[in-house]
């Protein structure tokens, strides 16, 4: 099911009246595809933040620009003021709900992992996975239960929950996440050091 969101086009795209538009509360933006004339949009701010909220970056929306035939989309990337910490234009792609469509979601590690409890450490290299499915299966997130995980133990794409309307893309031996032994960290530290200051002396 999509959500609903309301755009206007923008004829105007010089950079007084982009900024205007901030001003009064739009965000500007482009829809586009494959094979599909792109056009140059305006969201109202307040609307889009909460859509991607409660529904997540990719989420299906049903785009309806002023007077045309509401279209499919998705949230393809954004770009952020650094200073301003606001949203300050969006990327649309035109999708089509009955072909797949390869993207990034979130990994949600749940549970305190038994080797953290005996003083070991989580080290997590990987926070997002790539999963292929149609529009409308792509899943909000991939959560695992890491309440098991012993000391040495490493969790891998490989161990994550099988679906039947999506597939993983990333090499099945990705680590994910790592339970290091007490210290770990420094032990780790200490060997690059030890490895930095041998190459420094050679290089002497």
């Amino acid at each position: 099911m999509s959500v609903q969101l309301k755009a206007k086009m923008r004829e105007d795209l010089t950079r007084s009246n982009t900024k205007e538009l901030r001003e009064r509360g739009f965000i500007p933006g482009v829809v586009y595809g494959k094979a599909k004339e792109s056009k140059n949009i305006a969201v109202e701010n307040v609307t889009l933040l909460k859509t991607v909220r409660d529904e997540g970056k990719n989420a299906v929306i049903s785009l309806n620009i002023e007077d045309d035939k509401p279209v499919n989309v998705m949230l393809h990337e954004y770009q952020v003021d650094p200073i301003r910490d606001a949203v300050i234009h969006v990327d649309f792609y035109l999708i089509d709900l009955s072909e797949e469509m390869d993207v990034s979601v979130a990994l949600n590690l749940q549970g305190e992992a038994k080797g953290v409890k005996e003083g070991g450490v989580l080290q997590q290299p990987l926070f997002e996975v790539q999963v292929r499915a149609k529009p409308s299966d792509i899943p909000d997130e991939v959560a695992f239960d890491i309440s098991s995980l012993e000391i040495g133990n490493v969790l891998m794409i490989a161990d994550l929950p099988k679906s039947d309307t999506y597939e993983y893309l990333d090499d099945p031996e990705t680590t994910i996440a790592t339970i290091l032994p007490p210290g770990g960290n420094e032990v780790e530290e200490t060997v690059e050091e030890d490895a930095e200051t041998e190459a420094g002396a050679k290089e002497e």
